[in-house]
This record gives structure tokens, sequence and C-alpha cells, in this order.
């Protein structure tokens, strides 16, 4: 819909109960404008622009916060990948119940949804707020064929927003109302993105970084104006005493074409030096500073460092990932919650009447790794006889319950035949499946079974104790003798670090399925 086209609001409209098809706060063409508060930043200019903040306007902090991303590289590179980790999962419209009107009404909100165009990158915009700490989108309502229905959603920027002073309540100003109005009901998406608790001017991670934002850009400044000097010689000009100031000058003058021309012209008598400057001294201050700086941003933005960058060990790097994926599961939590309540509730509210049950929107974020270690341990717990409930298991693994008659992949289990611990289906996968071992008359000799646990068990903790040795072993590699290694070993210090250093996490999981699989064979030897 045109802008000339696009119905005038009024407040009176939010009070008729109906969908506003009015637009409030849609993007015009002087959004794209700044003030640029980036420009000449310094600590104190900074403090001042969250003290507005902190005082209700947003203004200034949400335009510093939009420049910083785009001038920051690393900065922008994190909160990339902090929202792709959401915007690249599949999502789903779930029914509140298995009943009939139910399943209408998520078929209604579902095809709604994907004749949105662009619904993945409105899911971006939403994600906009972890950044800067909320996030602001208008709801185009229409009417279309009997139903209202989502014509379109737009990205309203943050700057348009502002907290009361007294009432502290979330205003919008507009071209009519440039004072502010109340959001109308039912009119936006807004997501708060909540990194810490306080007032939620101070919610986004931004806000956590800007120091760092600072520091960097004095840092990159300075490292800029060093490398057009590094390794040139001071050029010192000395002149006499009764030196006019003309000579001065043109001694200044010759010093400074002297290094762009390799050549000059003085007055006789006049004595230049060229001073080598110490290339031994620490040049890769800037370097260390920025890099510190860019590692405190991944910190905050998506909770480690490691993977951010090359190096490190694949143990720790798995680790880091699965904090990770932590943060990804909360992201797509709060945004679950909030399109379900200020998207999917009017439209069912507004189609099939207040009494409707709300539809659920679902992200399916389950790391993939931790699914194959859940099944491995349900088959487990199904071949010692537990019983699982079927619904658990399509809910756990986001596998739609099959209808009646409907042709699957899947057969009815059996019952299985009596085989020794350790070989069937439910430690596939896993070392115990190289014994082959054979029941005897249904009976399965025990002390076999442990020594055959205990060599496939040897074998394969050997990486596990290489991973969990390695900060030893890069010890040993650093010390040129024997000498050092002893001088390092008897540092109290040193010793802490590095057995905080040491990871043990496989390790400790290897132990603890062995004494799982010792203590069922111990139980069914017993029963």
């Amino acid at each position: 819909m045109s802008k000339k086209n696009r119905k005038k609001f009024s407040p009176e409209m939010a009070k008729s109960g109906r969908p506003v098809t009015a637009a409030v706060a849609i993007r015009d063409v002087n959004d794209k404008y700044s003030s640029y508060p980036s420009d000449g930043l310094t600590p104190v200019k900074l403090a001042r622009i969250f003290k507005e903040a902190d005082a209700g306007d947003l203004f200034r902090q949400m335009e510093l916060f939009e420049e910083m991303e785009s001038k920051d590289p690393h900065l922008f590179s994190q909160l990339q990948t902090r929202k792709l980790a959401v915007t690249g999962l599949d999502w789903e419209v779930q029914p509140f119940s298995q009943d009939e009107t139910d399943q209408q009404i998520a078929a209604f909100v579902d095809e709604q949804l994907k004749e949105l165009d662009g619904f993945s990158d409105n899911i971006m915009d939403i994600l906009d707020a972890i950044g800067k700490g909320i996030s602001f989108q208008e709801i185009e309502w229409n009417y279309r064929n009997g139903h209202v229905v989502v014509d379109n959603i737009e990205y309203v920027h943050q700057k348009k927003f502002y907290y009361d002073s007294m009432t502290d309540e979330l205003m919008v100003r507009t071209d009519d109302y440039p004072g502010g109005i109340p959001l109308p009901d039912n009119k936006f998406i807004v997501h708060k993105y909540k990194a810490r608790s306080g007032h939620p001017s101070k919610y986004g991670v931004l806000r956590v970084v800007a120091w760092m934002f600072l520091f960097k850009n004095y840092d990159v400044k300075d490292w800029v104006s060093f490398c057009e000097v590094y390794g040139m010689p001071l050029r010192l000009g000395k002149y006499d005493a009764t030196a006019s100031q003309k000579d001065k000058d043109a001694l200044m003058d010759a010093i400074v074409k002297m290094g762009a021309d390799a050549a000059g012209m003085v007055p006789s008598g006049t004595d230049i030096q060229f001073i080598e400057s110490n290339k031994q001294s620490s040049v890769d201050i800037y370097e260390k500073l920025a890099r510190y700086c860019d590692e405190q941003m991944s910190k905050a933005i998506v909770g480690q460092t490691l993977t951010s960058d090359s190096g490190g060990s694949y143990a720790q790097s798995k680790t880091h990932n699965d904090v990770r994926q932590d943060l990804t599961e909360a992201d797509c939590k709060a945004v679950m919650e909030t399109i379900r309540r200020d998207l999917i509730r009017p439209l069912v509210e507004f189609n099939f009447g207040n009494e409707a049950h709300i539809p659920y929107f679902s992200l399916n974020s389950a790391d993939t790794d931790d699914l194959k270690e859940t099944a491995e341990i349900v088959s487990t717990l199904a071949a010692t006889g537990l019983e699982i409930p079927k619904p658990w298991l399509y809910k756990k693994f986001n596998i739609p319950s099959p209808e009646e008659g409907e042709k699957t992949i899947g057969q009815a289990p059996t019952a299985p035949a009596s085989e020794p611990p350790g070989t069937g289906g439910g430690f596939q996968g896993w070392p115990m499946k190289q014994m082959q071992l054979k029941a005897d008359a249904g009976r399965v000799d025990g002390q076999k079974v442990l020594d055959g646990l205990e060599t496939a068990v040897t074998g394969h903790s050997r990486e596990f104790f290489h991973q969990m040795l390695s900060p030893i072993l890069k010890m040993v590699d650093h010390c040129s003798s024997l000498e050092d290694l002893q001088a390092e070993l008897q540092d109290e210090k040193v010793l802490k670090n590095l057995y905080h250093s040491m990871d043990v996490k496989e390790f400790d999981r290897l132990v603890e399925k062995v004494m799982y699989v010792s203590n069922m064979l111990g139980r069914m030897q017993d029963g």
C-alpha cells in the first residue's frame, strides 16, 4: 500500500476493539538520516548518551548502536552469527490441542504466515533486539474474503520510541503526533531481549560492549597513525642559536620534504641527523588491545571467543559451541513467545473470537548431537524394558505424529531375541559394539562381558587421555630443559591454572557409561 493511499491514524481507532488498518509509524524517507553520534565519540559523550537513554530518550543511543554495527566488522559478524543461528531454523505452527477446531485455527495461522512476503526477514528484524535491547515492527492489517489478514509487517526504527519520564510507558513519535502517543493495542510486534536486569534501555548487548567499541576505536586510530611512520628514522634538525625564524622555517620545511622526496636542501652550517627507530620495541600493542576488545565483544554476544577466529582444540571449540547452543535456544524461546503474543494472538482473536485457543509458534532449535545422544539413551532404556510414551518421543525429536492409515517408514517393535548386553542396537555407535559375545543357553558370562568391556574402553579412552593431558604436553614442549620444567611444576599458581585447563568432560562421560553398563549387568546377573 503506497504512503498516499494509507489511512490517517487517529488514537480513537485504537479504542474500537477492531484491527487498526491505518499506518501509525511506518518508515519514511527521513528515517535513513542520522545525527551520527559516533563521530568524535569520547567517554564523556558516550556516558551522556547512556544517561539520556536511562531518562527515557532512546534516540541517540539507538542511532549509536546502529553505527556501531556499521563501523565494526567484528561486532557485525558476531551479531550476524547470533541472529542467523535462529533465522536459519525451520518453523511451524502447532495447534493448541488435537481438537478439530484448534487444528483448523492452526492451519489458518500457518497459511497466513506462509503467505507473508519475507517472514524470515521479519524474524531477523525481531532479533535486532539482541543488540539494541528492543525491536519494533508494525502490523498492516486488512480485510480479505471475510477474514482479518496480515498484509505486511514493517520494521520501525527504535529511535521513534521513548519511555515517558513520568509513567515509564512506551510511546511512539509520529509525523502527526511528534510529542508521542501510547502504542495502539495489537498493532506492533514488540520484542525485548533482556540481557540483564534493570531498565529496558539497558537490556541490549550493545550497551554492554559500547565501551569496548570506544576503546577499540581509539586504538585503531592510533594504530593507523603508527603504521604511517613505523620503521622510518627520526629526522632531527639542529640550527645555530643565531638562526632567524626564516632559517628555522626553512630547516623544518627541508626535514618534512626529505621524508617523502629522499632529498633536501638546507643552508650551510645546518645539521640534520637521522635517528633509527628501535624496531625491537613492542610494536604489537595496538593489535593486542584490538584483539582483546574483540574477545570481550564475542563473550558478550555469542558467549565464547575461541570459535570466533582460528585456533584452539576441537574439544574446547565443542565446549564453546555448547554455550552458544544455550543462547540460540534462549533466543528461539523468546522469539516464539513474542510472535505468539503479538502476532498470532490478535490474528486468532480477530477471526475466531477472544475465547479461541491460541496455537503455538515453534522453532526447531534442537542440537543434532544432543538428539543423537538422546536417541542412544532412549534405545538403551527401551532395551531394558522401560516404557516410554510415544507422544513424548514425537515432541522431543520434532516429528509429526502419523495419521491413521498414513504411510510410515518405521516398523513396529518386535520382541527382541535374547542377546548379551553391549551387543544390542541400544549401544550402536559406542565401542561396545565391537565385543562379539554369544549367549550360552540364554545366560551371559558376566566376567567375559566385563573383560570385553575393559578391552574396548581401554582402546577408546586413549583419545580422551591425550585430550585431558594436552595442557601438560604443551608445557613440556615449551620447556627447553628438565630444569625449566621442574621450575614450572614447583609454581603453585602454574599448577592451579594447569589443573583448571585440563578438559575431563569426555573422559567423565566414558566413565559414567562404563559404570552404568556394569551396574545393569550386575542387576541382570542377580535377577
